[in-house]
Formats: structure tokens, C-alpha cells, sequence
């Protein structure tokens, strides 16, 4: 499924009046089927990106501009370095993509003066995508968005493969095998070093385990031929979108696949509070909005809560990896997110879309949709620092994490519990608190770019 932008998707959460996604990416649409991790996605200006101060007066949070992040998560000395991800290529999946992605992109990288990437392509290998229909295929365009946007932001220098998928991605199997068959020809032809995916599905809308295994080929793939593969962890908590007619999630644990397949990084959500010129205020908290009143009346009309917060718990389908042996907290199995980047509705990215079905402008977005492709553009990075791809990572996230590297971050307050109201009744989904070290809620942590890029780097190549 994909996330939530004012619609619901995989990933992301676009705060637009229109839509939503869930798990991991988009934006928050009324349905649950077809949809990144979850994206809120809403408009914030038509002509000028809002001010942080102007999203605490329209949304009651803040929002933040690339300068931003790229301090929070001191780049800056890397890029003094020359470190912007040069000669790597950042691979972007999504369903059916932007028509205006490139002009967009050229918008924002014009506003906050940023260069073009070096190279940006657009490949279909799976089947050529349909006309555009703002109907069913807005919530992933503005993804798509968020996902290009982001990414080029963390490393300028690295070029964009964006490889479009004919077939939206829907809870349980719809979708992912033309997203296996793209990702397989992206591998297979050596056209990127890390691959970021902003959708995922909740294990248990599979019809199987064994159907789930089935789609696994391109993970596989990826680790053969060293290319990272990254994916959000969603954006309902400790639960996650479900596919029972009548019921828009699960009321018990679950986590999403691909974030938790051990071949993958799961990559969940932190919220930042940072100032203008990017200095932290208060330390990274895991994201959780599902109590947020303020910000649910602004978004959904209502006081009530809602299942926004970052995807984490334990796996029903893998068990526990050996680099997960010494965490002491996922048990037998395969513990999700392994890091987390920012995702935080109550911190908000700013983006510029253009594509029919919304008005042009600048607007608000959330969401793990977020949180992977940020990450992707620091993968990008290690690589040129490494002169080549660094392939699968977590062996190294967790040997550093045992080392109390520090370039890992710990966060060690919030947890991913919701609450939400379905068929007339309140449930509450209880999940998993942060605390020294690994945790079901942020993983290993986060990150301080100039210090992490060099160490991982160096325990990736052990």
C-alpha cells in the first residue's frame, strides 16, 4: 500500500486537502488500496514555499526547507569535501510517476538554489504506464514528488534514475510484480547503487507467506550484485493498513514488507525540531502524531485520534536475521526499522508539484515516504566516499551500532502506539517505546551525516 497525503499512502504524508496514503510513502487518500507507505501531502502556497513560521500559524507544526535537513544532519562538512554523492545514481520505484516530475524538480531546485542533478531519467521496464488519471494515480505523483525532491536534496550531486511501475501497488500482492520485474532489470543492467521504495504492504494482507516469499527475487538480486535496497517502514505504527472489506487497519501488531525483509532497510520515522538556520532545539523523538489534536483537527476534521506514526514492531513472516543476534529486543524475529530519518507530521517537508488534479504550488508533506529517500541520498554518499556500492547494509548498521559509533544517533524518547476509531469503535494498538540503543521504534537511530558516512563506509567493508 502506499502512504497518505491528506490520502494515505506507503510512506508519505502529503498535507493536501485531496488525498492520503499509507505505508511508507504518499499521501493520504480515503481508500487504502494502491498506495504508498503514507504521504499526508496539503497545499501551502501557490506561488512562495511557506516559512516555518507560516506552517505553525496555518498547520499548527512547522515546516521544513532542505537547508535544513542538510545542516540538522550536518552534510555540510561533506560537501565542503565534495562529498555530494557524485558519479552514484539514486533509484527511485514508483507506481506510474509525476508527468511533471522534471519541471517540478527544476522548480525547487531554482527556489532553494540548489544545482540540477548531474543526469535524471525516467524508465518504464515494466510496461508503459497509462495515461495520467488524477483519480487513481495523484497520490503516487505526489510521491513521486517527495521521493525526487528529497533525495536530490541529501545528495546534490548524485544523478536520479526514477523507474515508473505500470500497475498502482495495493495491500497484498497487486503491484509488486511488475515492481520486482523493474527492480530486477534496474540490477541486472547495473543502472543505480541504491534502490529507495516509499510503499509496502502489511505482511498479513498476503495470501500467503509463501506468496510473499515469491516476490523476493530482486532482493536477492540486489545482494548479489551489492546494490542497498531501502524501504519505509509506514506511517500507522505498531499496526498497519489492512485489506478485510469494511476495516481500514489491522487491530493487532503488524509491520510492512519490503521494510521487513532482512535483504532491506527498513527505514523509520523521527520527528526534529530544529530552528531556521537548522540547529536542533530538542533532541529527535520517534514520530508519532496518532495524539496529536491540534494537528488532527487542522488534517482530518477531527480530535479524535489517528493511526499516524512510525511503522516498527516484529515480523510474522522472517525470523531474526544474524546481524539483528545481539540487539536483545526483536526475539526470534526480524525486528523493524533498522535507522530512521525524519517523518514527522508535526515537522513537516515542503515540496512543489504541478501535475493535474491539485493546483500547482508548494505543499506540506509527511510521512516514511520521507524517510527513505532522505537516507537513500546519505547511501549515496558512502558510496562515492567508498567508489563503490556498499550492497547490503545492515551487517554494518548493527556492528557499528555495537561499536557506539558516533555517527549513530540513539533516540531514546517517543514510542509508535495508535489509536483510531473503526466501525464505531476506539481501538488501541500498543507498540513499542525507544530507548538506549536498538529499539522496535527507531531501530539503531539516527544519524550525524559527517561522522556515519565515513563509518559506515568502513564497517561495510569488513
Amino acid at each position: 500500500m502506499r502512504h497518505v497525503r491528506c490520502l494515505r499512502a506507503a510512506g508519505t504524508l502529503a498535507l493536501a486537502s485531496a488525498s492520503l496514503f499509507a505505508v511508507g510513502a504518499p499521501t493520504v487518500a480515503a481508500t487504502v488500496t494502491a498506495q504508498p507507505a503514507s504521504l499526508i501531502s496539503r497545499l501551502a502556497s501557490p506561488t512562495q514555499p511557506p516559512t516555518q513560521a507560516q506552517c505553525v500559524a496555518r498547520f499548527t507544526v512547522p515546516c521544513y526547507r532542505p537547508a535544513q535537513f542538510q545542516a540538522a544532519y550536518n552534510e555540510l562538512p561533506l560537501f565542503r569535501r565534495g562529498i555530494t554523492g557524485k558519479g552514484e545514481t539514486i533509484v527511485i520505484v514508483d507506481s506510474f510517476g509525476s508527468p511533471t516530475i522534471k519541471k517540478d524538480l527544476a522548480t525547487f531546485d531554482a527556489q532553494f538554489h540548489m544545482p540540477n542533478p548531474p543526469s535524471f531519467k525516467i524508465i518504464q521496464p515494466a510496461g508503459k504506464v497509462p495515461p495520467f488519471n488524477p483519480a487513481t494515480m495523484s497520490g503516487w505523483a505526489g510521491e513521486t514528488t517527495l521521493d525526487v525532491e528529497w533525495s536530490h536534496s541529501m545528495a546534490p550531486g548524485a544523478n536520479i534514475l526514477l523507474v515508473e511501475t505500470p500497475v498502482a501497488e495495493t495491500e497484498g500482492v497487486a503491484g509488486f510484480p511488475q515492481i520486482v520485474k523493474a527492480e530486477n532489470f534496474v540490477i541486472n543492467h547495473r543502472l543505480g547503487q541504491v534502490i529507495s521504495q516509499s510503499f509496502g504492504a502489511t505482511e498479513q494482507t498476503f495470501p500467503s507467506a509463501q506468496a510473499l516469499l515469491s516476490l523476493r527475487s530482486a532482493y536477492k538480486n540486489a545482494v548479489r550484485h551489492h546494490v542497498t535496497v531501502l524501504a519505509s517502514s509506514g506511517d500507522n505504527g505498531a499496526t498497519g493498513a489492512s485489506n478485510v472489506a469494511g476495516t481500514l487497519f489491522f487491530t493487532h501488531r503488524a509491520v510492512g514488507w519490503p521494510a521487513s525483509d532482512p535483504l532491506v532497510t527498513g527505514v523509520g520515522g523521527t520527528q526534529l525540531r530544529l530552528a531556521p538556520g537548522g540547529r536542533r532545539t530538542a533532541p529527535d523523538r520517534v514520530w508519532n502524531d496518532s495524539f496529536n489534536r491540534a494537528l488532527n483537527q487542522v488534517f482530518f476534521g477531527n480530535n479524535g485520534p489517528n493511526a499516524f506514526a512510525t511503522g516498527g514492531g516484529q515480523s510474522v513472516i522472517f525470523n531474526r536475521p544474524g546481524y539483528q543476534a545481539r540487539d536483545g529486543i526483536s526475539g526470534n524475529r526480524r525486528g523493524v526499522p533498522d535507522i530512521a530519518l525524519s517523518g514527522a507530521c508535526s515537522g513537516l517537508v515542503v515540496t512543489f508539484q504541478s501535475f493535474p488534479g491539485s493546483p500547482p504550488g508548494w505543499f506540506v508533506v509527511c510521512g516514511t515516504s520521507e524517510s527513505s529517500p532522505l537516507f537513500a541520498g546519505i547511501v549515496a554518499l558512502a558510496d562515492q566516499v567508498a567508489h563503490h556500492s556498499l550492497g547490503l547494509i545492515n551487517p554494518a548498521l548493527y556492528r557499528l551500532l555495537a561499536e557506539h559509533a558516533p555517527g549513530l544517533v540513539d533516540v531514546t524518547k517517543g514510542n509508535n502506539t495508535v489509536a483510531f476509531t473503526q466501525n464505531g469503535h476506539l481501538f488501541t494498538v500498543p507498540g513499542f517505546s525507544a530507548g538506549p540503543g536498538y529499539d522496535l521504534a527507531s531501530g539503531v537511530g539516527t544519524i550525524n551525516a559527517a561522522l556515519f558516512v565515513p563509518e559506515l563506509v568502513r564497517a561495510a567493508g569488513r
